[in-house]
């Protein structure tokens, strides 16, 4: 399919004929020197990053007006889709009242970004906005926006080819289970896509994992998903396609696939792909494709002769994984990385364990006496382990039929056995799509999800992207004057620290029955396989087999998930009944955008100094100094923090002084439109352990943005320490450990991280996204050798740091990094530059992605 694309778009002058070759040519275990020039047919796009990315382009659009070009030279050449989905947050909750209040507060506080959009859709011929409430992009990529296969008019004939993507967000590799090419981007490199600029990336490794036998009878999809993270991800598959193939393969339903190929950010790999098959065209029958769409769909895959699931021997792989489905046990993942796995039957013992584990080995450090202590919350007693928030939330599941049938099947035979939700307990059901609640209510069990807490509160990402909400001030206090660790328990994809809640410390992805199970049980230091799940009518113990429905129930009601009637009808109203509160949204009309105040949309600096000529990016870095050291798995909720904001932030403190009250602070992910928000967000997590910072006597880190400005040793914010050094003309760089910049593909990680005057970023490994986005900004992405590391090297942080930058900068070459410490000491190491393309090293020279294509626009104009 990607070579399908490098030769038609053959023009000679950004796809050659040498590329069609190289690809044509790959050979499993080759080096990966060549680069591939992949043209996309559509990009999608989700608000928190749609909205910073038509903030660049409308910038750009100044930039031409004012050189006294058309601002129509900047254009996107392929259809935009924005589904808003990021916004909404979870304030509301129990109750038949929830969504409505949810959705009026959500449109109540990001007016301005909605105004902004509704500019976007007028100003650009080819963007299109999916309004808030229809549900999560993913789901609607899935059920909606996906064609198949495109055509157009070539001279007398229409030409076909398959339908191919890039997105603004990690988990566009969802549409890799109904076949469809795609995988996200940094919002910077979606930009050069939608703008003509091919997305450029190494020839990739193919790693084959062939699935055989079939899942025992309990085991869910999210079960099986979680087992190929754990494996994928001790596999490094970083920067790799992941190809599924086999028995085991064809038997699993289109919604499986989806919720595993949803998954390929946490197991690393650039796609999880699934061949198109008859399953494939079922779910587009069911889905309301039109017979039209259907037909070319199959009748292209067929004739290209790509349809159908391989054998493992007939295909050829970098490497190729057994998996025997047969071996998947029921399962969560945490407390805070989604590929620690941990089988519910460990659950209670592992977080036992953790609870008294030195933070250095990844554990809480509080004393095990404490773990079974009962702490006043207002009217409400909680323990250490007690489950705060129990959500079913996110595209991974909220897509599947299967496992939601099956929560509410759970919720249903739990209702009648009289078990009940802890009062205190935040539930919420956030579905991905409108169809869900219609086919749960058909199907008899939404009553019963209600019963027990579980509303529809929202369609949108909510607690899975750190939307939760908050919790009560009792509870809040609670947990921060007795340094509790609570728990959060979601059918989501990621579980970062502070990602879901700030004062949640542990955070466990699960299926849907399992979050309904968990919510019912209370606290995750009960065994649910040996321990009842609670008491019911006349106080009798109820066990978690009591309540779980077989495979054999949840198939009978899978009628009710796949009526073309139903898909059809809800996603016409995208156009014809978008809803009330977004037809009130006025936006502004005309090209070019003038940028009325506002602390949600401003102009960004990145263009504020363009000129047709590049300034020289290759002259030496001298006399840096370290704003952060860092550890291993520094996410990009690390860098970039999307969830709330607190009011003694930087960024809080800008807001105040801009006249936002605390109660109108929003999230950082709704204020990514404006940068002096961001730029003061950045490394703002307050659970990010900058090592700079000495140890406490007990072993434990401070927690939060702060480091130590040198040489003066004050301890500063990382946001107050940056902005000094800016003004004493002294460069910064930041050191990590192993895949540093995992997690969501937010571009302001790469953005914040630039405004912050840091200019090479030294870590022993980069998370794909976030490496092309440092690239893509102009901070040099640098890679320690073999087992060389900043703790190898001794750095402290007091020290001052040269870069021997070549004049002529070529892909993955040796850059010198020299350290000089304090006692007058000197000394060098050889770190491999992951400028890993030639088209990258040109985006480098140009100061980043988005000055390379503007000059590239502007002096064609």
């Amino acid at each position: 399919i990607v070579l399908e694309s490098v030769l038609r778009n053959c023009d000679g002058k950004k796809v050659t004929e040498q590329h069609v070759k190289q690809l044509a040519g790959w050979k499993p275990r080759a080096a990966r020197t060549a680069e591939i020039p992949f043209v996309v047919a559509r990009v999608v796009l989700q608000d928190f990053t749609g909205v910073p990315l038509l903030a660049d382009l409308a910038a750009m659009r100044n930039v031409a007006s004012g050189m006294g070009k058309d601002p129509k030279t900047i254009e996107p050449l392929v259809p935009v889709d924005l589904v808003v989905d990021h916004s909404v947050m979870i304030d509301h909750f129990g109750t038949g009242k929830a969504l409505d209040l949810n959705m009026k507060l959500e449109f109540s506080r990001n007016k301005e970004r909605y105004q902004f959009m509704k500019w976007g859709m007028n100003a650009f011929d080819t963007f299109g906005v999916v309004p808030p409430g229809f549900g999560i992009v993913h789901q609607v990529n899935l059920e909606y926006l996906a064609r198949g296969v495109h055509h157009k008019a070539s001279g007398k004939h229409n030409v076909f080819y398959p339908d191919t993507l890039v997105g603004t967000d990690s988990h566009t590799t969802m549409i890799n289970g109904i076949g469809v090419v795609g995988w996200g981007v940094g919002g910077i490199e979606a930009e050069a896509g939608m703008l003509g600029q091919p997305v450029y990336f190494l020839t990739p490794d193919v790693i084959g994992v062939e699935l055989t036998g079939s899942l025992r009878e309990g085991v869910t999809a999210t079960d099986l998903v979680l087992s190929i993270t754990e494996m994928l991800r001790k596999e490094k598959v970083v920067g790799k396609f992941v190809e599924f193939c086999g028995e085991g393969t064809r038997t699993l339903a289109l919604p499986d696939r989806a919720t595993i190929a949803n998954m390929a950010p946490e197991y690393g790999a650039t796609m999880g792909f699934f061949p198109v098959d008859e399953k494939t065209i079922e779910y587009f029958v069911g889905t309301g494709r039109s017979n039209d769409e259907i037909a070319a769909f199959e009748a292209y895959f067929k004739a290209q002769e790509l349809f159908g699931v391989s054998d493992a021997k007939s295909m050829e792989f970098t490497k190729l994984l057994k998996l025997d489905l047969g071996t998947v046990a029921p399962s969560l993942a945490g407390p805070k990385r989604p590929q620690d796995r941990i089988e519910i039957g460990q659950v209670k013992e592992t977080f036992a364990d953790l609870f008294s584990k030195p933070t250095s080995e990844n554990g809480f450090n509080q004393a095990a006496a404490k773990l079974n202590q009962d702490f006043s919350a207002g009217k409400s007693t909680i323990r250490n382990g007690d489950v705060l928030i129990a959500a079913i939330t996110s595209c991974t599941n909220t897509s599947n039929p299967g496992v939601l049938l099956a929560a509410g099947l759970l919720a249903k035979k739990a209702v009648e056995a009289g078990l009940t939700v802890p009062k205190h307990i935040k539930t919420s059901l956030a579905p991905g799509s409108r169809v869900v609640t219609e086919y749960l209510e058909k199907a008899g069990l939404l009553a019963y999800l209600e019963k027990l807490g579980f509303n529809v509160a929202a369609y949108g990402c909510t607690t899975c992207i750190g939307n939760a909400g908050d919790l009560t001030p009792e509870i809040n206090e609670a947990i921060t004057k007795n340094d509790l660790i609570c728990a959060a328990v979601l059918s989501g994809n990621r579980n970062f620290e502070a990602r879901i809640h700030p004062n949640l410390k542990a955070n466990f992805l699960a299926s849907p029955p399992l979050v309904v199970a968990y919510a019912i049980a209370g606290n995750v230091t009960k065994d649910l396989m040996t321990e009842p799940v609670g008491h019911g009518k006349g106080g009798k113990a109820i066990y978690l087999g009591d309540i779980w429905p077989s495979s054999d129930e949840v198939h009978r009601l899978m009628k009710h998930a796949m009526n073309p009637k139903v898909f059809r009808e809800n996603y016409a109203q995208v156009k014809s009944n978008p809803g009330k509160l977004w037809e009130k949204v006025k936006g502004v009309k005309g090209q070019v955008y003038d940028w009325p105040t506002s602390t949600y949309i401003a102009k960004p600096p990145f263009f504020d100094d363009f000129g047709m000529q590049a300034s020289d990016q290759t002259s030496a870095i001298s006399g840096a100094r370290a704003l952060g050291l860092f550890g291993d798995s520094i996410t990009t909720d690390h860098i970039s923090p999307a969830g709330s904001i607190k009011e003694s932030s930087p960024a809080g403190q800008w807001l105040l002084a801009n006249g936002v009250a605390k109660a109108d602070f929003n999230s950082y992910g709704s204020r990514r439109g404006n940068h002096e928000v961001m730029m003061r967000g950045t490394f703002a997590n307050v659970r990010i352990k900058n090592l700079m910072i000495p140890a406490k006597p007990d072993g434990s880190r401070l927690e939060g943005g702060i480091t130590v400005h040198q040489p003066s040793g004050e301890t500063l914010s990382i946001y107050d320490a940056a902005m000094r050094y800016i003004a004493e003309q002294t460069p910064t760089v930041i050191f990590g450990g192993e895949e540093y910049g995992t997690g969501s593909s937010r571009d302001w990680a790469a953005k914040g991280t630039q405004l912050l005057g840091v200019k090479a970023v030294v870590a022993r490994s980069f998370e794909r996204i976030h490496r092309s986005n440092l690239v893509g900004m102009g901070v040099l992405p640098l890679q320690f050798k073999g087992s060389d590391s900043w703790q190898s090297l001794g750095i402290q942080g007091d020290e001052r740091f040269d870069l021997e930058i070549p004049t002529k900068l070529k892909p993955q070459q040796d850059i010198v990094l020299v350290v000089h410490r304090q006692d007058g000491s000197s000394s060098k190491v050889t770190l491999l530059s992951r400028i890993d393309t030639a088209i990258e090293v040109d985006y480098f020279l140009h100061g980043g992605i988005l000055s390379y294509v503007l000059r590239d626009l502007l002096s064609a104009a």
